[in-house]
Order: C-alpha cells, then sequence, then structure tokens
C-alpha cells in the first residue's frame, strides 16, 4: 500500500477520491500564462501522477488560459473510469495575462463549455465557483455579487 493510499479517500457526490489530488495551476507557464516551457515534461507529469495513484484533478480553463486542460487532455485522454476532474469558473484572462472576473451568467456558461471542449468531455464531474475577485483578500461587495450570479443562473 502506497502512503497516497493510507492518507484514505473522502467522497465528492457519489465519486470516491484519495485526500491527496493534483493542482494542475502551475502545468500552464510563467505566471500560469502561456505554454509551459517545457511540454513533454507537463505532459510526464500528469501521466506520473496517475500513476503514482491520483484519482482526482483540480483544474481550469482559465489556466493558460485553455493550456492546462488541453495538457490534460492530451496526457490522459480518454480518462479513466476513477479519474474525477474538479474544475472552476467566474474568471478570465486578459491578453496581457491579467486575471478578470467573468461572473455573468453567459460567461459563466461559456466557461463550463470551454472546460468541457479543451478536456475532451461530455460532462463534468465538478465545477467550483471561484471568485476572483481580489487575489490578496475578499473583495467588497463579492458574497451579494455571486449570489446573483447564482440566482441569475437558476432562471
Amino acid at each position: 500500500m502506497s502512503n497516497l493510499d493510507q492518507a484514505g479517500t473522502f467522497m465528492i457526490g457519489d465519486r470516491r477520491v484519495k485526500r491527496m489530488g493534483y493542482g494542475a495551476m502551475q502545468l500552464a507557464g510563467p505566471g500560469v500564462f502561456g505554454p509551459p516551457k517545457d511540454r513533454n515534461g507537463a505532459i510526464a507529469v500528469l501521466r506520473a501522477v496517475i500513476k503514482a495513484g491520483v484519482n482526482h484533478i483540480d483544474t481550469s480553463d482559465f489556466y493558460g488560459p485553455h493550456i492546462t486542460n488541453q495538457l490534460i487532455r492530451e496526457a490522459l485522454h480518454p480518462y479513466g473510469d476513477d479519474l474525477t476532474i474538479v474544475t472552476k469558473i467566474s474568471a478570465k484572462r486578459g491578453a496581457d495575462g491579467s486575471w478578470l472576473p467573468a461572473l455573468s451568467a453567459d460567461e459563466l456558461r461559456a466557461a463550463v463549455h470551454d472546460n468541457l471542449h479543451n478536456l475532451g468531455l461530455d460532462v463534468l464531474d465538478v465545477v467550483n465557483f471561484r471568485s476572483m475577485h481580489g487575489l490578496h483578500g475578499p473583495a467588497e461587495g463579492s458574497i451579494e455579487e455571486q449570489l446573483t450570479v447564482l440566482a441569475e443562473l437558476q432562471q
């Protein structure tokens, strides 16, 4: 039994995942923007974490943008039945690499579709709403803004 297995598991919905997952954010280039310096190395890392027993990956299509999800698809598709992919939405990247809120219902729907397309999936296992208002702390009014957006999505 590996140390990864000894750490235990938990449930995300009806999916059992190991407590240790892999956060794919740093697979993109410097500043989480653009392609990685070593594309083959990034692919190798993804394959190695799966071989080590990791069964859930945390990602987002705004990493790169699109780069990280495309790397995951290239390295791991078709995905094993036990792999859970967790993604997040509510931001986008400016041409200069800046982090921008993407909170309208249309932007959130587009982000889901971008994740599906770039990961090569028909369904996403988990989608988290990630507030990107302030990288160094909460922004004023962010809870109210999030509730408004979530209410729009339910209509």
